[in-house]
């Protein structure tokens, strides 16, 4: 599992790294686009993921001491917040979509003084849409796990599969924590 979240990182390093370039290279581009985000949203969403990362560490608890049905609950839950991280990712690219704050080449936003503006749009919506993946994946994982739990697979013997998950989960949760300040905060 290890090996797999070192090949995650290596994933999405080159998008980090382009995001580190371009905006040492567009500073002025980069900071007129990231006031058209709305901080709110993301500061809602890191809300939300980190307690969703709580409650996977709930439910890897409860599986680890045999509790199948709390496990579920948990599970569930992280479930729950995971589906209204991608609500609000939603209603964020919708206004995107709508203005016309597009990936570089279908730009046409008209309220930019920088040309190079589309460029931190096409790294937000790569970044972004990159992790919502990562997001939508998760929760299949956690639905086969939770379903795994329903039927009382897991005890304190055997919890390896919801543990796991729950590895992955958080390096999602992770994504983000970076994401967020990257993207939204840049002042």
């Amino acid at each position: 599992m290890w090996l797999f979240l070192l090949q995650e990182v290596l994933f999405f390093a080159p998008l980090f790294v382009a995001y580190a370039l371009f905006r040492v290279m567009y500073p002025d581009a980069f900071l007129e686009a990231s006031l058209l985000l709305n901080w709110k949203m993301g500061a809602l969403n890191t809300a939300v993921l980190i307690t969703s990362s709580f409650t996977m560490a709930l439910g890897v608890n409860a599986a680890q001491r045999g509790l199948n049905d709390k496990a579920f609950k948990y599970l569930a839950l992280t479930i729950a917040f995971a589906c209204i991280f991608l609500v609000v990712k939603y209603f964020e690219y919708s206004h995107k979509i709508h203005e016309g704050m597009l990936p570089a080449g279908i730009f046409s936003y008209d309220h930019v003084m920088n040309p190079k503006t589309p460029l931190f749009f096409s790294i937000y919506f790569m970044m972004t849409g990159l992790h919502g993946l990562h997001v939508l994946i998760g929760i299949g994982l956690l639905v086969w796990i939770m379903m795994r739990a329903k039927k009382g697979e897991f005890s304190p013997n055997y919890f390896t599969p919801v543990e796991l998950v729950g590895l992955y989960w958080h390096f999602v949760d992770l994504v983000w924590i970076y994401l967020f300040p990257l993207l939204y905060l840049i002042r």
